[in-house]
Order: structure tokens, then sequence, then C-alpha cells
């Protein structure tokens, strides 16, 4: 069961936070954090299996924990909201192969307004973040 929790904590990252991903990989902790949050949940996943839940149910249960702390992703709504508004720009990124690159410099450049706004999953769809964010694209991408 670890081992098939650390590939699917693998694999949100991939899908949702390429940002933390890269970082990860680029200062060879990547395995080091995938053990160490998977830890963090065995004690949850052994409570679940001597309940005799099913293996989907717990693999979903501890997933849910071990993604808690990751959701939502600042990254996945830079590149949403970039592909919603800044449609042109975002296809130029795309096309030339500096969309992550540049979506990681977004992310790093919304940190305050972020911060700011307390961004979580209660606040996400909140406008005035949407307008502040959208603020600091457009003067990112005057540059």
């Amino acid at each position: 069961m670890k081992e098939l929790l650390m590939n699917k904590l693998h694999s949100y990252l991939v899908q949702n936070h390429l940002d933390l991903l890269i970082s990860l990989q680029e200062d060879h902790r990547l395995p080091h954090y995938l053990e160490h949050k998977v830890d963090s949940v065995m004690d949850l996943c052994e409570a679940l299996q001597a309940e005799n839940r099913p293996p989907y149910v717990i693999e979903a249960l501890c997933m849910e924990e071990l993604t808690r702390d990751l959701r939502p992703s600042r990254f996945e709504y830079m590149r949403s909201l970039l592909e919603e508004e800044f449609e042109v720009d975002y296809r130029r990124m795309s096309t030339s192969g500096i969309l992550t690159y540049e979506l990681i410099n977004l992310t790093g450049a919304c940190e305050p307004i972020f911060e700011v706004f307390g961004f979580g999953e209660e606040n996400e769809d909140s406008r005035e973040l949407k307008y502040a964010v959208m603020g600091m694209i457009a003067e990112y991408l005057e540059r």
C-alpha cells in the first residue's frame, strides 16, 4: 500500500503541482518528500485495514489526507487563469515551450497576493483574488 500511495502522490504532483515537483527534483528531495508524506498517513491506513475497509476506500481516504495541504494548487490556478484570461500569451508560452517556467515565475510573483487573500479552497473562486492575480499577470507580461 505504501508504494501505491507514493506512486499516486507522485502522479498527483505531476498533474497539480508541477512547480513543487520540479523544485523537489532540483533539490534531490523528491523521494524523501514522498516517503515522509506517505509515512504520515500509515497509521490511518493501518486503522482502515483493521476495519476491513476495501482497498479502494483506503486508497481514497489516504489520498484525501495526503493532498489536504496541497489543495488548491496555486500553480494550477495560475495555469487556468492564464489560459482563460490571457489566451494569446498562454498559447505563445505553450508553443515556445516556456509555459511551465513562466507559470512557476508567475506563481512566485503572485505569492504576496495569495498570502494576503489566504488562498485556499474557501476562496479560490473569489472575484477579488482573481482580479488581483490578473493585475499581477498583466504587469508581469508587460516586462
